[in-house]
This record gives C-alpha cells, sequence and structure tokens, in this order.
C-alpha cells in the first residue's frame, strides 16, 4: 500500500499452524511489521490450489461505527495481493506499485473475512493482479474488489 513493502525472504519466514481455529493455514510472523501489527493474516493452497487469505475480524479492526477500517481491508488487500503474485515474484525483491480498491461492503467484529484472486499478466518488471475481499460470515458478501501492479524492483539477496 506505501509503495514500500520489500519481499526479502518472505517465502523463507512462512510458517504453518498446526492447532487451533487456523490449523493448516500458514501466516508470516516477522515477516512485515506493519501487518503484524494488523493481522495476524493468514494464507493457504486450497482444493483447487488458489493463493487465498483470511483473518477474523476483531475490535481493533474496526473504525468508530464499529464496522471494519477500510485502512485495515486496504491492508488486507496489499497482504494478500503479494501471496496472490508469489510465483510471479519468486526470487525477486517486490513493491506495490498502484493500488485501486471500490468498497462495496463490511464486516463486524467475529466476522471471517476472505480474499482470493488471480495474476492477469507476469511481466518481466511488473505484476498485474486483482482480487476480490469477502465476508465469508455473511454467505462470501463482496467487501472489496482490488487491482493492482507490483514493480519487481531487483533480486533477492
Amino acid at each position: 500500500m506505501d509503495g514500500g513493502e520489500i519481499i526479502d525472504n518472505y517465502a523463507s519466514k512462512l510458517q504453518v499452524v498446526t492447532e487451533g481455529e487456523w490449523a493448516g493455514w500458514s501466516w508470516y510472523p516477522g515477516g512485515d511489521p506493519f501487518e503484524d501489527l494488523a493481522g495476524p493474516f493468514y494464507c493457504r493452497l486450497d482444493e483447487q490450489g488458489r493463493r487465498v487469505c483470511a483473518f477474523k475480524a476483531e475490535k481493533k479492526h474496526m473504525n468508530g461505527g464499529m464496522f471494519m477500517h477500510g485502512g485495515c481491508v486496504m491492508t488486507f488487500a496489499d497482504f494478500c495481493l503479494f501471496w496472490i503474485a508469489q510465483d510471479a515474484i519468486a526470487g525477486t525483491r517486490s513493491v506495490t506499485a498502484t493500488f485501486n480498491g471500490e468498497f462495496v461492503g463490511s464486516a463486524g467484529i467475529g466476522d471471517r473475512v476472505e480474499c482470493a484472486g488471480e495474476v492477469v499478466k507476469a511481466g518481466r518488471s511488473m505484476v498485474f493482479v486483482r482480487g476480490l475481499i469477502v465476508n465469508a460470515s455473511e454467505g462470501g458478501a463482496p467487501m472489496m474488489s482490488f487491482s493492482s501492479v507490483l514493480k519487481k524492483t531487483g533480486p533477492r539477496t
């Protein structure tokens, strides 16, 4: 989101959750300080091999009206686009170059928020991604559609 998220050994920090509500999902503890504060956000490959992300809405994610804060939704979307594009950006440092999102719904405390998406095109230096964030607790009601461009800035060191 801020255009400065650098993926450096990101995949090597992936840890699988082995018990509890998120068993079978993975997360990146210590992967990104802001996402650690905003999350935790989880990711996995679903039964069809799609890259999906999720988290449970807490009070810290709400705005003054007790609906999910738009900044939280955008932060989650930024996390998701890097997971969705993981294969296309492997071995590189990448940053968010552009981000467009349309807010179409919300979530409340305790709701499960999920995202799936796709790489539209993976070029030599740019990766185009789109996704849909939904409120899974409300039958998959859409919350935000987004598109983004990731800029590969160099090889991962």
